[in-house]
């Protein structure tokens, strides 16, 4: 039975996906994305992004790859062990994330005009709540 939680969520869920796919002209994978995205901040080894993302080696490295071939990331030698690659974004992923970002701000924009002040704390604290579990357990299962 579905309750008012799960049908909420899954509404929210299905709008995000949907919104999503406006902002990403089709140039990269949702995958992709969310490589570029953790890459934002900092550099990263495969390894750390395959921890991170919670996807196997194996299909990271296929996405690794493609973001390689269309110039959105390099890969350079670690420092203290050079068989190891660390990743970051190029200037040209860095414009990509930021014309993506762009599309973004329509929905943080529309958040703003239905959510008061303290609804939009309150949406912020719940999610910084629940997102980190829902990551850590999407981490746990593909192990």
């Amino acid at each position: 039975m579905i309750t008012e939680l799960t049908d909420a969520l899954m509404h929210l869920q299905c709008e995000l996906v949907a919104e999503r796919n406006l902002v990403n002209p089709n140039e990269i994978s949702w995958l992709q994305y969310d490589i570029l995205t953790a890459l934002q901040s900092h550099a990263l080894l495969p390894s750390e992004l395959s921890v991170y993302l919670g996807l196997s080696r194996s299909k990271l490295s296929k996405s690794l790859v493609s973001l390689r071939k269309s110039n959105y990331i390099k890969q350079s030698p670690g420092k203290s062990d050079h068989r190891e690659l660390v990743t970051s974004l190029t200037d040209e992923g860095k414009d990509l994330l930021t014309k993506i970002d762009v599309g973004h701000e329509h929905l943080s924009q529309t958040a703003q005009k239905v959510f008061s002040a303290t609804e939009q704390r309150q949406f912020i604290k719940l999610s910084q709540k629940l997102v980190p579990i829902l990551r850590e357990e999407r981490v746990k299962n593909e192990q």
